[in-house]
């Protein structure tokens, strides 16, 4: 497979799930400031535009953290490059590069998810339409990614996709935990009050892992359980654990294809070493954020030496 193609079919996945994490994100946000005064729904937007890394570009140009302010930029923003819209066309356009190399299924849901989206966004997103808006993102990769599992055989691009969807899942994972943890409590003071146990709430929301969580946990809401939870459990498709057992899987499978391992699964190798050897109360006596912060280095690394391997610029 050429390079170019690979890394066409890695980056519509990347920005497929990208862009419905984003959504997910906004959706948990904007049920939690239902139920929340001013001064509340406002540190939820301002969490939000954090976990995205896109404060200060929101800040440039507005006052004010409204839903509908912070959604429509996210969504759609010109003044934002990193907008769902545009992760939409780049997973569009990328696509089109590697299109004999996805099936007509495929290639359609995209499409159709783009277009469909292109004409809900035109106009500015407004509270009567956000609902709708956010999901026609879930549902354009999630038809997508069913396209995938439907029709694809488990080839490379096949391979490439779904390391592309799980590196960028476990990225969003690790982002929403360490902005919490790290960011959003304004003292550790906060531990364990109403504030801290709705933001808790908050992240499971936004990784559509409240109620597995409640289902496994009778309703305790700690710290140490739901990080336990979004790290180590394997049954859940969004957790650290999860996402890796299947990003080995798939480069095992590129290396067997090729002939030969490379750089990228050397680096899964230590990344799994990392992450298996440790307890839940390993990483609260490192310090979260300074896991986090290690996982986010170690998932770009795991990127780089995919793109280097199997020469993504070529």
């Amino acid at each position: 497979m050429l390079g170019r193609v690979a890394n066409g079919i890695f980056w519509m996945y990347r920005y497929l799930e990208r862009a419905e994490n984003t959504a997910r994100l906004l959706e948990a946000g904007h049920r939690m400031t239902l139920t929340r005064g001013p001064d509340m729904a406002n540190q939820e937007w301002i969490s939000i535009l954090t976990t995205l890394g896109l404060r200060k570009a929101y800040e440039a140009g507005h006052d004010e953290y409204t839903g509908v302010s912070v959604c429509d930029f996210v969504l759609r923003s010109k003044d934002n490059p990193e907008s769902v819209l545009l992760m939409m066309e780049r997973a569009r356009t990328n696509g089109r590069i590697c299109r004999s190399a996805i099936t007509l299924e495929v290639w359609e849901a995209l499409n159709e998810g783009w277009m469909t989206m292109c004409d809900l966004l035109a106009r500015p997103v407004r509270s009567t339409n956000l609902n709708d808006a956010l999901a026609v993102v879930r549902r354009a990769s999630t038809l997508a990614r069913g396209a995938t599992e439907g029709s694809m055989l488990r080839n490379e691009a096949y391979n490439f996709a779904r390391l592309g969807t799980f590196l960028e899942r476990a990225d969003s994972t690790v982002r929403i935990l360490d902005v919490k943890y790290y960011l959003l409590l304004p003292s550790l003071s906060y531990v364990g009050t109403p504030l801290d146990s709705g933001q808790w709430d908050s992240v499971l929301r936004s990784l559509s892992a409240e109620r597995a969580y409640q289902w496994l946990n009778s309703g305790e809401m700690s710290a140490r359980s739901i990080a336990e939870f979004l790290i180590f459990d394997d049954r859940f498709p969004r957790s650290l654990v999860f996402c890796y057992s299947h990003m080995r899987d798939n480069l095992f499978q590129l290396a067997k294809l090729h002939g030969e391992t490379g750089e990228a699964q050397e680096q899964m190798r230590a990344a799994d070493i990392r992450l298996v050897d440790k307890s839940v109360e390993d990483i609260f006596q490192q310090g979260l954020h300074e896991f986090l912060q290690e996982f986010i280095a170690g998932n770009q690394t795991i990127a780089s030496a995919v793109a280097s391997d199997y020469r993504f610029t070529a």
